[in-house]
């Protein structure tokens, strides 16, 4: 039986900033459109929606404690409520699921940091609690670079009996910047009974497969694959582009159809790079 790929979206953050400026106004941390701009969240959803992604990440990603209290007067609970309300709003009645976004948070574990796990898995708790009890469907713990704050996120949102997917962050040596590796990853979070693992963020998609790849080979749990499409590009007139066009994103990701079940996109892809994918796997 051919393996189902689910399509999944394409950046939330670099894509909502472009809806900000559309709309003449200033660029903030994202999280706070939950509450000053639901709408921008809401374009942003249905925008994924219209291209045919079956899971939509609400935009909760930076949403943690400490870096709410830093930057506003709100709590992490009101932000992430408010942003899995605005997404789920446009996706009602549609059968497409939302999931919670997960982020690292600015302060490290012990011994790196003077942080304990236990105030670590309290943040998380307070996002998980906040974001399962406004309606989101699952969970993604993406972009980390610590293997140890992902299990402590883990372990937490295990606790909530929905689906859970794990997606750590990786240079080209195929190590995370804590040096953690592919192995590493699958042996300490596959007994934790995840539903899927993979990576996303750092690298554009011709340079993620060999991840990706490895992680095939070692691991037989569904894979989730969100690779950047490139840090952008300013030319000589002062104009931004893309490293990746939307075209060859997905020429560069099709190889990695032959590995993953989860497929989407990170910073810089839109829903035009979410597109050219569904027609990769329409073509299928």
């Amino acid at each position: 039986m051919e393996r189902k790929i689910t399509l999944l979206d394409g950046a939330i953050g670099t894509t909502l900033w472009n809806i900000a400026e559309a709309h003449g106004v200033d660029m903030v941390p994202v999280w706070r459109y939950n509450i000053e701009h639901p709408e921008f969240v809401e374009e942003l959803t249905r925008g994924y929606l219209d291209v045919g992604c079956e899971i939509i990440l609400a935009n909760t990603f930076g949403a943690n404690g400490p870096a709410v209290k830093r930057s506003s007067n709100y709590t992490a609970a009101e932000v992430v409520s408010a942003g899995v309300k605005a997404a789920k709003k446009v996706l009602e009645g549609t059968g497409v699921k939302l999931c919670l976004s997960l982020g690292p948070l600015m302060q490290l574990l012990e011994p790196y940091g003077d942080m304990e796990e236990d105030e670590c898995a309290a943040i998380y708790d307070e996002m998980l609690d906040a974001g399962i009890g406004a309606g989101a469907d699952m969970v993604l713990i993406q972009t980390f670079m610590d293997l140890e704050m992902m299990r402590v996120a883990t372990v937490e949102a295990k606790k909530y009996g929905v689906p859970v997917f794990c997606s750590m962050t990786f240079e080209k040596n195929g190590k995370t910047m804590f040096g953690n590796s592919v192995e590493d990853t699958i042996e300490t979070l596959a007994p934790l009974g995840i539903d899927a693992i993979g990576l996303n963020c750092s690298l554009g998609p011709d340079m993620a497969l060999p991840i990706i790849k490895e992680f095939s080979e070692k691991s037989d749990m569904p894979l989730l694959f969100k690779p950047n499409a490139g840090k952008p590009i300013t030319g000589s007139d002062g104009n931004t582009t893309s490293a990746y066009t939307a075209e060859q994103f997905a020429k560069d990701i099709e190889p990695a159809l032959e590995y993953v079940s989860y497929i989407g996109g990170c910073c810089g892809s839109d829903a035009s790079y979410i597109r050219e994918i569904k027609k990769l796997l329409d073509e299928r």
